[in-house]
């Protein structure tokens, strides 16, 4: 890092530092929320409606989430859809790698409810038809090309309301290149241990919101820098500890499977 960035950062630190309460931080754009705390509800409101599907979505809306989270792939025609893993087999009827499949024959399978009910999997463009005005999305780039992406957020007017999530550095120099305004998010490597390694690893990969702090001494600096902080705390048996134990580090949000439940307890804790 060069002495004109070292002193800007500097700057950025000296300026910064006054964080409070659970508010979102200071430069960065960040999709707005109605809530100080934000919810992310982890591939929708998944415990009875099938992940990333339309149905899922809505209950998440529904239960009032900030976000939803979403997992982008790629047809073999070339259709963005919603799906986690990087087959049909795990969650419907079908077989077989999404990569290989045309839309039309996913369109034809079937999902299944905990509660018997029946779905499909979801287009990109559905999801954010849906979204549109309503939640957030937190977009799990998985495989998918940027600029198909992009086009179809813009296509939908949901430029102010999509955070994605990068997987690889390859994915965030291509956002940066086709859309430099949308936030970008990231896991922080897990070996950055001292200030000057975090802003080593945030000069080469400037980002808006992380989903981890790699040292606890590290929180006051990614406060400084504007950076929100959103942890994982989903699993299938989230309790009000591990809710908790999270918001006393002093973040912005939770991701979350339980978000019917964690929206509960920051209302009854005074948080939302």
């Amino acid at each position: 890092m060069n002495s004109k960035k070292k002193l800007a950062l500097c700057a950025i630190l000296m300026s910064c530092f006054c964080f409070t309460g659970f508010s979102q931080q200071v430069a960065k754009s960040l999709p707005k929320s109605k809530h100080g705390f934000i919810v992310i509800a982890h591939r929708g409101s998944h415990l009875n409606k099938p992940e990333n599907t339309i149905a899922a979505i809505e209950e998440a809306i529904l239960l009032g989430a900030d976000y939803v989270e979403l997992d982008l792939r790629t047809t073999r025609d070339g259709q963005l859809v919603l799906l986690h893993n990087d087959r049909v087999d795990q969650v419907s009827d079908g077989k077989g790698l999404i990569k290989d499949l045309d839309f039309e024959a996913i369109k034809k399978l079937t999902l299944k409810g905990v509660d018997g009910s029946l779905h499909q999997i979801a287009s990109f463009a559905d999801a954010l038809k849906t979204c549109k005005g309503r939640i957030n999305i937190y977009l799990d780039f998985k495989a998918a090309d940027v600029g198909l992406a992009y086009k179809e957020i813009e296509k939908a007017g949901m430029t102010d309301q999509v955070l994605v999530y990068i997987n690889e550095l390859k994915q965030y120099y291509s956002w940066k290149k086709i859309a430099p305004k949308m936030p970008v998010m990231s896991s922080l490597d897990k070996t950055i241990r001292t200030r000057e390694a975090l802003l080593a690893a945030l000069d080469k990969m400037p980002l808006d919101a992380v989903d981890n702090i790699p040292a606890e001494n590290l929180l006051p600096v990614i406060r400084s820098l504007g950076i929100s902080v959103f942890l994982d705390v989903q699993k299938s048996n989230e309790m009000p500890d591990d809710w908790k134990n999270a918001i006393n580090k002093g973040i912005q949000g939770l991701q979350t499977d339980h978000p019917k439940a964690l929206i509960e307890y920051l209302k009854a804790n005074k948080i939302r």
